[in-house]
């Protein structure tokens, strides 16, 4: 059985985006994947960083601490990763940001000769408050797409990633069946 680990990103438990993650868990565990569920809020997940977690360059090896080390086991353990976040001045909320500096760390997501990551695939699902058409017309959700598909996923070994945004989540669009339109769409090649 494949593993997904769903990644979710806001401070409440009631806001879109945990009710989002919520029906993207349905939908993984109907495509028979087991779901491990990380949110970073409610597991209280430090995003600063720390000496201990800072890269050192000089030692790819580096043992760093045992929070961090818990969550790149949990890495380690998903064959895709999903991450559900709100979009928030065009980027990544603080928390998630901080995931990504302390645990996509130097010796583990990257810097090692074959790339550990390599294989597995991954899903950024952001949920931004204007429409697309708001977000064609400026280019930051291209920016911001760009930069976790190269900037991050391509750069530790996955290469099979996807950045899809729901867009209109302040107006009332359809927020609940354009992700699940998105996580349809990634699926469907793995299924095929």
């Amino acid at each position: 059985m494949a593993t997904a680990l769903l990644v979710v990103a806001h401070h409440r438990a009631d806001s879109l985006t945990a009710h989002i993650a919520d029906r993207t868990r349905i939908r993984l565990e109907k495509d028979g994947h087991a779901v491990d569920v990380l949110d970073l809020h409610a597991e209280g997940f430090d995003p600063r960083m720390t000496g201990a977690d800072e890269p050192d360059w000089a030692d790819r090896d580096k043992p760093y601490s045992a929070e961090v080390r818990a969550h790149m086991r949990r890495i380690d353990a998903a064959d895709l990763i999903v991450v559900v976040f709100p979009v928030w001045w065009y980027g990544l909320p603080a928390l998630l940001k901080g995931w990504i500096d302390r645990v996509w760390n130097y010796g583990f997501a990257y810097g090692q000769r074959t790339a550990r990551l390599a294989g597995k695939r991954m899903l950024w699902l952001g949920l931004a408050g204007q429409s697309r058409e708001e977000y064609a017309g400026h280019g930051l959700g291209d920016a911001l797409a760009h930069q976790l598909r190269a900037g991050v996923s391509n750069y530790c070994g996955i290469e099979d990633a996807a950045v899809e945004f729901v867009h209109d989540t302040l107006s009332g669009g359809a927020p609940a069946a354009d992700a699940d339109g998105a996580v349809e769409r990634f699926l469907a090649p793995a299924a095929a």
